[in-house]
């Protein structure tokens, strides 16, 4: 026996449709380009600190990378296209002065300065790798943490390379498990 209606008419939408509703219209609401996301007042100002440092990182990161190659040519194959990976985080972040992602490894090494003297690779391939995955590791770490302090399309993009390291990563280190 079917149960008879309620007595009660609703009014307005049912619970279960705004509980199927909110997640979509919070989905669609963090696309938006419109608002900045950042802190009131300085959001643009904010956001070219944070761009400019995430280049910085990444300059620093493939500076990494060229001494490891030139350190330790064998290694070429596998760090080459990270590197240019890296380089080109390093423009879409609005830097790139230094070196730029059709440039082969070797000869951006020629062509750069010596590494600086923190950057010191290790004997062996293996520490090798693991120093560079570990940076890779730090550095997406970092931007992860940025994320929250910046605009939407900088965040997106924040995210987007730091997903990328964590991808550099895995290659980095998928002989090692």
């Amino acid at each position: 026996m079917p149960f008879p209606p309620s007595p009660r008419t609703r009014s307005g939408p049912r619970r279960r449709s705004l509980l199927a509703v909110a997640p979509a219209a919070l989905a669609l609401s963090g696309c938006t380009g419109g608002d900045p996301g950042g802190p009131a007042g300085d959001g643009t100002a904010a956001a070219d600190r944070a761009r400019a440092r995430a280049a910085r990182d990444s300059e620093g990161l493939a500076e990494r990378y060229d001494a490891v190659i030139a350190a330790r040519p064998g290694l070429t194959g596998l760090l080459g296209p990270l590197r240019e990976e890296v380089v080109r985080h390093v423009q879409a972040f609005g830097g790139g002065r230094k070196a730029s992602p059709s440039a082969s490894p070797s000869a951006a090494v020629s062509a750069s300065a010596s590494p600086s003297p923190s950057t010191e690779v290790p004997g062996n391939d293996k520490d090798a790798l693991a120093g560079l995955a570990a940076a890779e590791r730090e550095l997406a770490d970092r931007r992860v943490k940025a994320l929250g302090g910046v605009p939407g399309e900088l965040a997106r993009l924040l995210a987007s390379v730091a997903a990328a390291g964590t991808a550099h990563v895995y290659l980095l280190t998928k002989g090692d498990a």
